[in-house]
């Protein structure tokens, strides 16, 4: 009788817990829509990447984001994992240009090789912020693993990949009539459908036909977003298709290996149960 009541209690305890985390994020998100769903070619068991998406999505970065937003994590050498060549990359990182100090302890300047690291845009977060309007941009190394919601139930999932793609699409050039009772934008913000407040200082950074694709791809808002968003998930997880291919040929091997020890182990026990000796060598 206790242990059906504390049963009870916990039970109660628990559904009283969800109930107020749920009301308390509905009210923290209030004025948020969910992100749109996209297909991507590297989501899945089979998930690939999309290397002509990637390199796009890179021109995007560079052309675009790489003046507030850095890429701390990521080297010039990895491009070639995405289709680059060698001298293509050497062409990418010789484009930026990184300060040394010499033997004398003057600071020299040097054009970038492969094996550096993209360079961050601003030289501390002092003058990032002062830059933008008091809001610190945030490094885009991992924002595409930051920004994902798995869940056990796949319509609750939420990808790195959309959110990008829907930020970057959000925006309203005055508050919309579905904004949270009593929103006031401040002064230097602007108004996002999924960005957490819905205020964000950083003004919308894709016009169509911003860049121009090598490939002729038509450069529309969404089109840059959606590759670029490719970019970063790769940037987030460079080694996702090595693994994946790595789980496939392991679950294969399990399969295989799960079947011979059934019939080895049916083979050994038969001859148990009809009392015969059993000779190892012949298993």
């Amino acid at each position: 009788m206790m242990r059906n009541i504390k049963i009870k209690g916990l039970l109660a305890a628990a559904i009283a817990f969800t109930t107020m985390t749920n009301g308390s994020q509905a009210a923290t998100e209030e004025g948020l829509k969910t992100p749109e769903r996209n297909e991507y070619s590297s989501t899945g068991v089979f998930g690939k990447f999309d290397h002509a998406s990637i390199q796009r999505g890179l021109q995007v970065y560079i052309e675009v984001c790489s003046a507030c937003h850095s890429l701390d994590l990521v080297a010039f050498r990895t491009l070639e994992d995405v289709g680059y060549s060698e001298d293509e990359v050497k062409a990418i990182a010789i484009e930026y240009e990184y300060t040394e100090l010499d033997e004398d302890g003057e600071e020299t300047f040097r054009t970038g090789i492969p094996a550096d690291y993209f360079p961050a845009p601003f030289a501390n977060d002092n003058q990032a912020k002062a830059s933008n309007n008091g809001a610190l941009p945030p490094d885009f190394s991992t924002i595409v693993k930051a920004r994902e919601h798995l869940s056990f139930l796949p319509w609750n999932s939420v990808y790195g990949e959309d959110y990008i793609v829907a930020l970057m699409t959000g925006y309203e050039d005055e508050v919309p009539a579905d904004a949270p009772e009593g929103f006031v934008l401040s002064p230097g913000t602007y108004y996002n459908h999924y960005f957490s407040g819905n205020a964000i200082a950083m003004a919308p950074p894709l016009f169509d036909d911003m860049v121009s694709y090598a490939d002729g791809t038509p450069a529309t808002v969404h089109q840059m977003a959606y590759d670029v968003a490719n970019f970063l998930a790769w940037a987030s997880d460079p080694t996702m298709q090595e693994r994946k291919e790595l789980g496939l040929r392991v679950m294969l091997f399990m399969i295989v290996f799960v079947i011979l020890l059934y019939f080895t182990n049916k083979r050994v026990w038969a001859k148990v149960k009809k009392g015969e000796d059993i000779d190892p060598s012949k298993l």
